[in-house]
C-alpha cells in the first residue's frame, strides 16, 4: 500500500504505528452553512482511503471533527437569533445526511469543539507553561512560532503575515508578526465565551484539531496518528499550525503522514463563495443520485483538482449504466466468489495511492469481457455467480454497484409518474391474464411513449427508465 505524502512530496509505502492499524484524522466542517462539492470531495477522498486500507487488511480508526464554534457561525447567531447549539446542530445533521447519501461511512469518532473544550484549555496551557504561547493584555493568547524550529515544515512555506491564518485583528503585542492565536478573548458584550484560567473567551481555529486529536488517539509516542487528512488548502496555515503546535505541547509529530484532495471547480474556477459559484451538495443532490455524484467526483485522482461540470457528469453516469446493465444482465441470482485476478488487480490499483483511473479501468474491461462471454453463452451460471461477487467486491471498495439495478434506473422519475406507470403494469398484467393482448401491447406501446421499458420476470414485470 502506498500513499502519498504532502511533506515528503512524493508516494511513499505505508507503515503504520502499530502493524495492522490505520488512525487517519479528517478535518471536517465548520457548521454555519451547508455543505459544498469541496466539502463532498473532501469526504470522499477520505472514504475512498479508508474502504482501501480496509480491504488490504488494516483495522482502520477513522476521525472527522465539527467546529461548532467559530466567527462564523457566531455571526450567524447574530444574524438570525437562533441559538449556536439551533444552527450548528441543524448543519451536523443535514451534513451527515448528504455525506450518507453520497455513500460516505460515519467516521468512528466525531468530536466537536464545544465538547472538547476542557482538552484545548489543557493543551493551551501546557503551551503557556513551557512558554511556547504567551497571553497579551486582551486576554488573547497566542502560539509562539520562534519557539519551533520546524515551523514550516509541512507546507515548506511561511507568510509575512499571519493576520489571516489567526482569524483575528492585528496587535502590536504579538511577539511575531506569524504568530496565531489558540484562545480568542471575549470583547465587549459578547454572549458565546467560555471561562479559562487565562480569559473568557473561545478556541482558536488550529488548536480544536491538535487537541482533539490527543484527546481520542493514543499514537505510540513518536507520533500521535497515523494520517492527517484535508484539502488541499489546508495544508498552510491550518495543518502547518497544528503540527507546530502539537510538536511544542507533547514533544512528539502529529501525524507520521499527510494526505490532501485537490480543489473543486466549477467551468474552470476554482470554486468560491466571493465568485459567487459556490456549488451547494444539497442542489446537487437534488438533480442527480448520491452513487451517481459519489462516482463522478471520484472519477478524477483525489490529489488532481476537480472541474466540475454537468457533460462530464452525465458521461460518467452512462460509465456507471454499463455496470448496472451487466449487474441486470445477470440478476437475480446469487453470488459465489470474486474472481482473484480481478480482486488483486483493483487492490493493486488502489493501493497506489487509490490510483481511480486504473481501477475504473479495470472495471469496464470486467464489463466488457463479461458481456463477450455472456453473448456467446448466456446460460453461463457460474460467470453470473461471479460477476455478482466481483460487483459486491467494487461497492465494498468503491462504493458503488450496490443498488439494485431496476431501482438504479428509476432514480429521476418522480412520484406521479411512478404512480401511472405502476398503474399501467398492474393493467397490463390483468389484460394478460385475460387474454386481451391487443390491450397488453398498446399498454407497453403506451409505456415505451413514456420512457420507460419493461420487462416480464419470474418475480414479477420490472420496469426502468429508458
Amino acid at each position: 500500500m502506498y500513499i502519498y505524502d504532502s511533506v515528503q512530496k512524493k508516494k511513499v509505502p505505508f507503515e503504520p504505528i502499530i502493524p495492522g492499524k490505520a488512525s487517519i484524522y479528517v478535518c471536517g466542517p465548520t457548521v454555519y452553512d451547508d455543505a459544498h462539492l469541496g466539502h463532498a470531495r473532501s469526504s470522499l477522498a477520505f472514504d475512498l482511503l479508508s474502504r482501501t486500507l480496509k480491504a488490504h487488511g488494516y483495522a482502520v480508526t477513522m476521525g472527522k471533527n465539527f467546529t461548532d464554534i467559530d466567527d462564523k457561525i457566531i455571526k450567524k447567531v447574530e444574524a438570525t437569533g437562533k441559538s449556536m447549539e439551533e444552527i450548528t446542530s441543524f448543519y451536523i445533521d443535514r451534513y451527515l445526511e448528504e455525506m450518507a447519501a453520497l455513500g460516505v461511512a460515519r467516521a468512528d469518532i466525531e468530536p466537536k469543539a464545544t465538547e472538547s473544550l476542557a482538552a484545548i484549555e489543557a493543551m493551551i496551557q501546557t503551551l503557556i507553561d513551557k512558554d511556547d504561547a504567551y497571553v497579551i493584555s486582551t486576554g488573547d493568547v497566542y502560539f509562539d512560532t520562534s519557539k519551533d524550529t520546524k515551523y514550516g515544515n509541512i507546507s515548506h512555506r511561511v507568510a509575512d503575515d499571519e493576520d489571516t491564518q489567526s482569524r483575528v485583528a492585528h496587535t502590536s503585542e504579538k511577539r511575531n508578526p506569524k504568530d496565531f492565536a489558540l484562545w480568542k478573548s471575549c470583547k465587549g458584550d459578547e454572549d458565546i465565551c467560555f471561562d479559562t484560567a487565562f480569559s473568557k473567551g473561545r478556541p482558536g481555529w488550529h488548536i480544536e484539531c491538535s487537541a482533539m486529536i490527543e484527546k481520542y488517539f493514543t499514537g505510540n509516542g513518536e507520533y500521535s496518528i497515523d494520517i492527517h487528512g484535508g484539502g488541499a488548502d489546508l495544508l498552510f496555515p491550518h495543518h502547518e499550525n497544528e503540527a507546530a503546535q502539537s510538536r511544542c505541547a507533547t514533544g512528539h509529530e502529529l501525524s507520521k503522514y499527510w494526505m490532501h484532495n485537490g480543489f473543486v471547480q466549477i467551468d474552470g474556477e476554482k470554486m468560491s463563495k466571493s465568485l459567487g459559484n459556490s456549488f451547494f451538495l444539497k442542489d446537487a443532490l437534488k438533480l442527480y443520485d448520491g452513487e451517481v455524484l459519489r462516482y463522478y467526483l471520484n472519477s478524477v485522482h483525489y490529489r488532481n483538482d476537480f472541474n466540475f461540470s454537468e457533460e462530464e457528469l452525465q458521461l460518467n453516469k452512462k460509465r456507471l449504466d454499463k455496470l448496472y446493465r451487466l449487474k441486470k444482465r445477470v440478476s437475480p441470482g446469487k453470488a459465489s466468489s470474486v474472481n482473484k485476478n480481478f480482486k488483486k488487480a483493483l487492490l493493486d490499483a488502489m493501493g497506489d495511492d487509490l490510483n481511480i483511473s486504473i481501477a475504473l479501468s479495470i472495471i469496464d474491461e470486467l464489463i466488457a469481457t463479461t458481456n463477450d462471454t455472456l453473448d456467446a453463452n448466456p446460460k453461463d451460471k457460474a460467470l453470473k455467480k461471479e460477476t455478482l461477487a466481483n460487483i459486491e467486491f467494487i461497492d465494498m471498495l468503491l462504493g458503488f454497484g450496490g443498488k439494485e439495478p431496476f431501482s438504479y434506473f428509476q432514480i429521476g422519475v418522480d412520484d406521479a409518474l411512478k404512480e401511472k406507470i405502476e398503474t399501467l403494469i398492474a393493467e397490463r398484467i390483468e389484460a394478460k391474464k385475460s387474454k386481451d393482448f391487443a390491450r397488453s401491447d398498446a399498454i407497453r406501446d403506451e409505456l415505451t411513449a413514456l420512457g420507460i421499458n419493461i420487462m416480464d420476470t419470474a418475480e414479477g414485470t420490472l420496469w426502468e427508465k429508458a
